[in-house]
């Protein structure tokens, strides 16, 4: 379900891509055109056939079958690669139109553009502005989808040629019920928070890019500071819970091979290396620096919030990763 979420996401992003491109056919490679286009296509077929073959344990052409499923991981992580540094360029230039004249910016246009006019590669139509601005706001989904999507084929890779242990006891389907009372405060409770979370996020953006008055982006960034402090906190008091809570689990802990679990655990600890590298680089800063305000103060204590989040919480999903059913 999460694939195909992202699946969709980028095939919008892609057709807003080719829109982009079009508008500039007569001062661009014809690759810059066709690459969504047969992004679009992969998007398609890869996640057609993990819809069908996720769950598929292969016993027979194991080779073939490997090398096939290592090239398509290796495929998504070129996709998310070139995603990243698209995104990068796009950022830089969004600064350099900002902070240079218009001549120079003209002229770092024009060295990658195969038209000597660049007057004709501007981007001045309502339509030509919506495509590059919906693209733009949509490569997160297609990075996400890049990395679900590698997951995914990994997994079905270490799969291949393996035998389940057969520990029959142990397998229980878990019912889900969306109106227990449990689940039910557990998913108002998120999404009260999800949306409260993008409702500070759309103000913080709005009055730090709208305006120029020092007063109001520090009044932005004291409000989108204290939010997250507050998420922080009670996110680490729940994980703190939670792992106390499996002190009193008298239920076995799972011991057996399982190649999900393992990167579900590498990918957990690999993806908190990077917040705690920003938190930590935040901190240095922010101890270095003078004068110290209430905003580096806001800083600070978010910055080591977020190292401390981050641990609780992968602690408390790795003890439950190893839980065996109820």
């Amino acid at each position: 379900g999460g694939l195909i979420l992202f699946a969709i996401f980028s095939l919008v992003m892609d057709v807003f891509k080719i829109g982009y491109y079009s508008s500039f056919y007569s001062c661009l490679s014809a690759i810059k055109i066709i690459y969504p286009i047969v992004q679009a296509i992969f998007v398609v077929v890869q996640t057609y056939f993990l819809w069908v073959s996720a769950k598929d344990c292969i016993h027979v052409h194991l080779n073939v079958t490997r090398c096939g499923l290592m090239l398509t991981l290796t495929t998504n992580l070129a996709v998310w690669m070139s995603a990243v540094t698209d995104e990068s360029v796009h950022k830089a230039h969004s600064k350099l139109k900002k902070n240079m004249t218009e001549e120079i910016f003209r002229w770092l246009l024009k060295v990658g553009m195969r038209s000597s006019s660049v007057e004709e590669c501007n981007c001045n139509s309502q339509i030509c502005q919506i495509f590059k601005n919906g693209y733009f706001w949509l490569y997160p989904f297609n990075i996400e989808y890049s990395l679900f999507a590698s997951a995914m084929v990994y997994v079905m890779w270490k799969n291949v040629g393996r035998f389940i242990d057969h520990h029959s006891h142990h397998i229980q389907r878990l019912k889900f019920r969306l109106f227990r009372r449990t689940f039910f405060v557990g998913i108002m409770l998120g999404l009260v928070v999800l949306v409260s979370g993008l409702g500070v996020l759309i103000l913080y953006e709005v009055q730090v890019n709208s305006s120029s008055e020092s007063s109001k982006k520090s009044q932005a960034l004291t409000m989108y500071y204290i939010f997250n402090i507050v998420c922080l906190s009670l996110m680490s008091l729940v994980c703190i819970g939670g792992s106390v809570i499996y002190r009193f689990d008298k239920r076995d802990m799972d011991r057996h091979k399982n190649p999900t679990r393992t990167l579900d655990v590498a990918l957990l600890m690999g993806a908190a290396l990077g917040q705690y590298a920003i938190s930590y680089y935040s901190i240095v800063a922010i101890v270095a620096s003078t004068p110290r305000d209430a905003i580096s103060a806001l800083n600070l204590t978010y910055a080591l919030l977020m190292i401390a989040q981050h641990t609780f919480q992968n602690i408390f999903i790795i003890e439950g990763l190893h839980r065996q059913p109820p």
